[in-house]
């Protein structure tokens, strides 16, 4: 949100109250308070009719320092509880003439208290962060209705780049940019987004989290170009400057606060097929498309049933259409018995139609206008209600029916929808302020979901495949993108969307193999194909037809078939990552600058990834199969090939339908498993362990279980292109040197 007009101007509707000068410190073993004045004090009629706001910095954990800001304390408006994780650290403070420190480990905020001369300055082991600008910290009133704004610019030096901010569509370098956090369904081809994170991080050793689940809007060097602003309406700023000398620490101490994701099943990680929304589909149907996988040696590990489960315009009352599936007990025992997981859509409306609507309506478990009224909306499904999970009862009630589904052998659910909230003429069963809601429902929602699957499944075999998210969503996963198209073009915004909610702490991501709207040709099929099965969770899933390959043509078969085997015999690595994600906070898709900074041709690249550490992907996104890629330096050798490339700059390639710039870093081991049939076996059992262009020297890996528990560690030293190898594992493996 802008409120200047230029350099120098305000706006005419705004007046702007910044904290100019320190009038008074308070200071206890764990915080330090300043009330700052917004105009200079010269004597102590200076004080008298005087807008202040008070300055708090706190440690909410090693190497974090939060700031909070306030100008009236007296609302009584009750905001989301966010579930912050703090561990308070020991802070240092000092304090001379002129300015006062702040610390927390190797964090150190630097005040200004002469006359004047307020400011913040951050620093990490001495080393200039960012500073609160020139009357960057400050209060605003709107004259035109008295509407009331906290805002903070933080200052960005030359070459400094801005990522994260949730799941955005546009590009990855977020400089220039005007982004509002506010949860949307808008599809993945405008500025609109699903999953809203306010937190982002930069290039040049912070982030930046401002706790509130409310309307935020960031102005990254857009208003200013020297200056990332943020602002959000109220009385009250919280942000946390977050300090780590590699985006993997900044991350690792964001998840720490935030929440770090649960760890999902192995079985997840295999091929996802879905029925599509609006086609039609009964048992029969269902069994012909996975016999038809079986029959074409595809391996199939999730069969997803959308939203005509149920009959139309009575969703969600939880019960299969008796037209379309009359014995839906019988068809999931018949599918498991194939070896297949199953999902079911879900969201959080319920239709008037429903039988659930009265029950819900009688029990204050739905969303209610202020005077007791059911709020109701024609959009989606006819006279819906929207449950209202601040009430525990609700919570209670909804998940009852969730329960049943598990009963009758549902594995996980796809959690559609949550952002289409409203915020004006309802009232929340706690009080909760009707706005703030808005982002953070999504929050309550995927965890009363995911909380259900952990009680009746256990812990580790929970999952959602969630649209949706806010702050700390990326605790229940899988999330994925939501509605794209059918093209190259798509595909491109998917992948960046993925990036950015990749650099908030969200380790687990997917999308629609070969786009959602519309039909795509066989071309993109089959390059979203090899894509969407070099991720960490893989579905097939469409709108208006059917995703199965042979629709498309013969070949896409064949890369199907071979990409999701690769992806079997990756799990060994593939898991290690998921563990580290689920430990670490460190997703499983990484942009380049996460994995290489300082390399600055890393830091704008967004049509590749690292899928987990040492694994470069590189997608086509051409019908001619070029591709232009970036290699840092090293040697990088093609995981299908064994071709060996000298990195330090872009690189050029053609490639047919079964192949794609997919290079191991050197120096790095890859556990490959014995089995290309599903995600979930013993890794261990046949393993190979493959090391790619090793020096003379000392190489680990571990390779996990399959509940990632536990795992067995290798100890691989090279001597003269000569491996010895120590580990407890009396399984069978094999160690593959590859040199150039």
């Amino acid at each position: 949100m802008k409120f200047t007009d230029g350099y120098w101007m305000t706006k005419p509707e705004y007046e702007v109250f910044p904290a100019m000068q320190v009038y008074r410190i308070r200071k206890t073993e764990s915080s330090l308070e300043l009330l700052c004045a917004t105009r200079p004090i010269r004597h102590r009629g200076d004080t008298l009719n005087h807008t202040m706001l008070t300055v708090t910095l706190t440690a909410p954990g090693e190497n974090i320092i939060r700031v909070t800001t306030e100008h009236y304390r007296g609302g009584r408006g009750k905001s989301p509880d966010l579930e912050l994780t703090d561990s308070p650290a020991n802070v240092r403070i000092s304090e001379n003439a002129e300015t006062v420190c702040f610390a927390s480990g190797d964090l150190c905020a630097v005040i200004g208290s002469g006359e004047n001369n307020f400011g913040i300055a951050y620093y990490g082991k001495g080393k200039p962060l960012t500073c609160s600008a020139e009357k960057g910290l400050a209060y605003i009133r709107r004259k035109t209705d008295g509407k009331v704004y906290m805002k903070e610019s933080l200052g960005m030096d030359v070459g400094e780049k801005v990522y994260g901010l949730g799941e955005r569509f546009t590009a990855c370098v977020k400089n220039g940019q005007s982004v509002d956090i506010w949860n949307g369904d808008g599809g993945t081809a405008s500025d609109m987004a699903y999953k809203n994170i306010p937190f982002y991080l930069t290039n040049r050793g912070y982030g930046v989290l401002v706790e509130s689940s409310g309307d935020v809007s960031y102005e990254v060097a857009s208003e200013k170009v020297m200056q990332t602003q943020f602002s959000l309406p109220g009385e009250k700023l919280i942000y946390d400057i977050i300090y780590g000398e590699t985006p993997k620490e900044i991350l690792e101490r964001y998840t720490g606060l935030a929440g770090r994701p649960a760890l999902p099943p192995a079985w997840s990680f295999g091929l996802w097929l879905s029925t599509s929304f609006t086609t039609n589909y009964d048992e029969q149907t269902v069994t012909s498309f996975i016999e038809g996988m079986a029959q074409r040696e595809i391996p199939l590990s999730v069969f997803h049933f959308d939203c005509f489960w149920m009959k139309g315009a009575r969703w969600c009352d939880f019960e299969w259409d008796p037209d379309t599936f009359p014995d839906p007990a019988g068809m999931l025992k018949r599918l498991k018995e194939r070896g297949l997981r199953i999902c079911c859509w879900i969201n959080s409306y319920i239709a008037q139609d429903s039988p659930l609507f009265e029950e819900g309506k009688a029990n204050h478990y739905l969303l209610e206008k202020p005077n007791g009224d059911v709020w109701q909306t024609d959009l989606w499904q006819a006279g819906m209600g929207i449950v209202d999970f601040t009430n525990p009862a609700a919570c209670k009630w909804y998940a009852g029916y969730l329960e049943k589904l598990i009963d009758m052998g549902v594995d996980c659910f796809k959690t559609d929808f949550g952002e289409r909230i409203p915020v004006k003429d309802v009232a929340y069963f706690d009080g909760t302020d009707a706005r703030e809601m808005h982002n953070h429902y999504t929050y309550l929602y995927n965890k009363t979901v995911f909380e259900t699957l952990e009680r009746k499944k256990g812990k580790g075999e929970a999952l959602v495949f969630a649209r949706s998210a806010t702050i700390g969503g990326q605790k229940f996963p899988v999330h994925w993108n939501g509605d794209s198209t059918a093209s190259y073009t798509s595909m491109a915004e998917t992948l960046r969307s993925g990036l950015s909610l990749s650099q908030c702490g969200f380790g687990f991501w997917s999308h629609d193999i070969s786009g959602f709207e519309a039909t795509a040709p066989a071309d993109v099929y089959k390059r979203w194909s090899a894509f969407g099965l070099l991720c960490s969770h893989s579905r097939l899933h469409g709108s208006g037809s059917y995703r199965v390959p042979w629709l498309f043509d013969e070949e896409s078969c064949d890369v199907l078939r071979e990409f999701t085997q690769l992806k079997c015999r990756l799990m060994p690595y593939l898991y290690q990552a998921a563990v580290e994600a689920h430990e670490k906070g460190i997703p499983m898709l990484r942009s380049m600058m996460l994995e290489f900074p300082g390399d600055i041709g890393a830091e704008d690249c967004e049509t590749q990834y690292m899928l987990g550490g040492s694994l470069l992907v590189a997608p086509v996104f051409r019908a001619d199969g070029q591709a232009d890629f970036y290699l840092p330096e090293g040697t990088w050798t093609h995981l299908l090939t064994g071709e060996t490339v000298t990195g330090g700059g872009w690189r050029h390639g053609q490639y047919d339908f079964h192949s794609m710039p997919l290079f191991v870093r050197e120096g790095s081991v890859i556990a490959m498993g014995a089995t290309d049939t599903r995600p979930d076996y013993d890794f261990a059992d046949g393993v190979t362990l493959h090391l790619y262009q090793p020096k003379d020297g000392e190489y680990t890996v571990t390779v996990p279980e399959a509940d990632g528990k536990s795992g067995t560690l290798y100890t691989i030293r090279v001597r003269d292109g000569k491996a010895a190898v120590e580990t407890a594992s009396r399984k069978p493996y094999t160690v593959k040197i590859h040199q150039a």
